[in-house]
């Protein structure tokens, strides 16, 4: 299989999406720091660039944060190589696969909530380059966290109150406030 891989911008100006014609991960999955890249061949490599900040695997694409000093026009070629030759010599993203099953638990509203993040909210958040995880739901409060571009992003704030919030109030009328559980 010849890989391709093109970039789109997201949201957060740190951030880029680096997408493959190829499935990377089922799932998501983020290395937010160095120490926590130790679990994944792929995030370590990645890196070892000076100017990675963090990084975020989700199906098939890797988004890349970038350090405040460096320039998306000088790195931007030199990840975009790296990440071909990566998926090219199937480095891993995960060191163990780790299943990423969708399973619901909980009350029949903490269902119905969580079905509707993977459903409505999930793909427009990773269409961004980030990814949306179900924390709790504790007296009409739906506490998620947000990783990837949306770590950060300043208008993470607006896509939750305005987007999340709104819909999940509209749909299951238990719900008063969505927040984010901050990293």
């Amino acid at each position: 299989m010849n890989i391709s891989v093109y970039t789109e911008s997201t949201p957060n100006p740190a951030t880029m999406k680096f997408i493959v014609n190829k499935l990377l991960i089922n799932g998501s999955v983020d290395y937010a720091t160095r120490e926590s890249a130790e679990a994944s061949p792929f995030a370590k490599e990645l890196y070892k660039f000076s100017f990675v900040n963090g990084v975020f695997f989700a199906s098939n694409f890797v988004t890349v944060t970038k350090t405040e000093g460096s320039d998306w026009a000088d790195v931007e070629p030199i990840v975009k190589e790296f990440v071909k030759g990566a998926v090219e010599s199937e480095l891993k993203v995960q060191a163990v696969d780790q299943a990423t099953d969708v399973d619901f638990e909980g009350t029949e509203t903490e269902i119905k909530i969580q079905q509707i993040l993977n459903d409505y909210v999930r793909p427009a958040v990773e269409q961004d380059g980030g990814a949306i995880t179900y924390r709790s739901f504790d007296a009409g409060v739906v506490t998620v966290e947000l990783r990837g571009s949306c770590s950060g992003c300043p208008s993470s704030t607006v896509t939750l109150k305005s987007g999340i919030e709104n819909l999940l109030k509209r749909m299951v009328p238990e719900v008063t406030e969505v927040v984010s559980e901050a990293l």
